[in-house]
């Protein structure tokens, strides 16, 4: 596939990320994925931390701010919009709206993702969702 076919796939991923069905049309079931630890490394681990974003922040929204691609790697630098409306690894819904930034690194063949790493602003999610606190604002004097 050409490397522009590739960056349709990981976009396309993101984009209809809260549809789960046409999200996971570009997964490829061998798909290694270094997510979160704790989580399976593979295609079960990948689909339930999905499954529980999407049920945490229903009107998620992934935007691609932009995209590089050699070879068959895929970068995706992303935003990622919502509000925390379901339980999130034991946190009740707080109805706070986060935003937060992230990159991912798609290895696409034949069509579809084999491998995923995925790096986001957890802390500062967390943070939005106040259940972290802000670090102390210290003045230089």
């Amino acid at each position: 596939m050409s490397i522009e076919q590739n960056k349709t796939i990981a976009r396309r991923h993101y984009e209809e990320a809260k549809n789960l069905e046409v999200a996971f049309e570009m997964i490829a079931p061998e798909v290694v994925w270094h997510g979160f630890p704790g989580m399976p490394h593979n295609y079960e681990g990948w689909k339930l931390a999905h499954e529980a974003f999407v049920a945490a922040f229903p009107d998620m929204e992934l935007t691609v701010e932009d995209q590089v691609a050699e070879g068959n790697a895929v970068v995706s630098r992303w935003t990622f919009r919502g509000t925390h409306q379901g339980e999130l690894q034991g946190i009740p819904p707080t109805g706070k709206q986060v935003i937060c930034s992230g990159v991912s690194i798609d290895r696409v063949a034949n069509g579809k993702v084999v491998e995923h790493w995925i790096e986001f602003d957890q802390l500062g999610m967390m943070q939005q969702l106040g259940v972290v606190p802000p670090p102390e604002q210290n003045e230089i004097q």
